[in-house]
């Protein structure tokens, strides 16, 4: 698999339709197909989804982040020795490389396993955050209990796309 490298950026909402689906926004659903073509031309529409270690949503990204997690585990580990950190190898690894493959559809719809759902308390509503080689995926309740200095231009940007979300779903 020699997936391009791509960057996410913007943010994208999503109210949970019929059999559980969520839908990718569509700048992301682009960049997730350019990242998942392979050398032949072939596009695997997959997600890959992992919990994120620090704050209450998921990390997602394609298929062509996968070749590069080798390499930022040793430049994490060569950074932790240079400032006599500790650094634990295997947990780390763990962390990069413990998603999930979760398939979408061509309309960008996609199912979360229920221990994604669990792990993120995610509900009816996902909110999706640019983060460049990564994209984040929110409940939009957790995002909001987060510190409004680091996270106010997100909570914002949520708040606005889930009133347009759910004004179109009333209609």
């Amino acid at each position: 698999m020699e997936g391009k490298r791509v960057r996410f950026n913007g943010q994208g909402f999503s109210l949970k339709g019929e059999k559980d689906r969520f839908v990718l926004p569509p700048d992301f659903r682009k960049a997730l197909r350019e990242s998942g073509t392979d050398a032949a031309g072939g596009v695997r529409k997959e997600l890959c989804l992992q919990l994120h270690p620090d704050f209450p949503c998921l990390i997602a990204f394609g298929l062509g982040r996968e070749a590069e997690l080798d390499d930022l585990l040793d430049r994490e580990e060569e950074n932790a020795l240079r400032r006599g950190a500790a650094f634990n190898r295997q947990v780390r690894s763990s962390q990069l490389f413990g998603f999930l493959k979760v398939p979408f559809d061509d309309s960008g719809r996609f199912v979360l396993p229920p221990r994604f759902v669990k792990g993120a308390a995610i509900g009816e509503q996902l909110y999706f955050q640019g983060a460049g080689a990564e994209f984040l995926i929110f409940n939009p309740a957790e995002l909001m209990k987060l510190p409004e200095a680091d996270w106010r231009h997100a909570q914002l940007a949520c708040e606005d796309l889930a009133g347009q979300a759910l004004a179109r779903g009333k209609k």
